[in-house]
């Protein structure tokens, strides 16, 4: 029940932070009021990285920012190994 829950989490949390930075992408082009990178950066640390991942390296967005293209796969790499350590002990 507790892994049904947590991948029912991971996906939606994935869906909405790929959806956020799908929105924040759009407005730039527009010249619009953006989302903040730190907004971006929190959706990935709390589980959306791989949303974010999908969004930097398909959607083209914050690709050229070194923060986004070295730290959500730094974030993503964190939470992976917190997932074994948890799956070990």
């Amino acid at each position: 029940m507790m892994s049904q829950l947590l991948g029912v989490y991971l996906l939606s949390v994935n869906v909405l932070t790929l959806a956020v930075y799908v929105i924040d992408k759009i407005k730039a082009k527009r010249h619009a009021w953006r989302v903040s990178e730190l907004t971006l950066l929190a959706l990935a640390a709390i589980g959306g990285s791989v949303g974010a991942m999908v969004a930097i390296f398909v959607v083209r967005h914050k690709s050229r920012h070194l923060k986004f293209r070295y730290g959500v796969p730094l974030i993503l790499l964190l939470q992976v190994a917190l997932a074994v350590w948890l799956t070990r002990a």
